[in-house]
């Protein structure tokens, strides 16, 4: 069973930033395009920023140019760097592997973000 242990959130200002982390048992960092993902209360969860095993970086256009995905595979590790943030930044984030949302069965805690002044 893979586990995904997200951390990192808080309260910070708008324009601050916060640096996520998510720890993954096993191989996937490795191995797959893992993503971050967020759910803000009472709208339905996003796909934010994916890297692939290769280093490839894709980005929603809410987060383009705010947002830093990374990845430490020896470390089993995905890393968010969030700059700039905005109080709709707001929200539960939580990474996983890079798939239709539908069709993922498991998830972590998550990580509250909160960006109010």
């Amino acid at each position: 069973q893979v586990q995904l242990v997200e951390s990192g959130g808080g309260l910070v200002q708008p324009g601050g930033s916060l640096r996520l982390s998510c720890a993954a048992s096993g191989n996937i960092v490795r191995l797959y395009t893992m993503g971050w993902y967020r759910q803000a209360p009472g709208k339905q969860r996003e796909l934010l920023a994916a890297v692939s095993s290769g280093g490839t970086t894709n980005y929603a256009d809410s987060v383009k140019g705010r947002f830093t995905i990374s990845r430490d595979n020896d470390k089993n590790t995905v890393y968010l760097q969030m700059n700039s943030l905005k109080p709709e930044d707001t929200a539960v984030y939580y990474c996983n592997r890079d798939l239709p949302i539908a069709t993922i069965t498991y998830w972590g805690q998550g990580t509250q973000v909160t960006v109010s002044s």
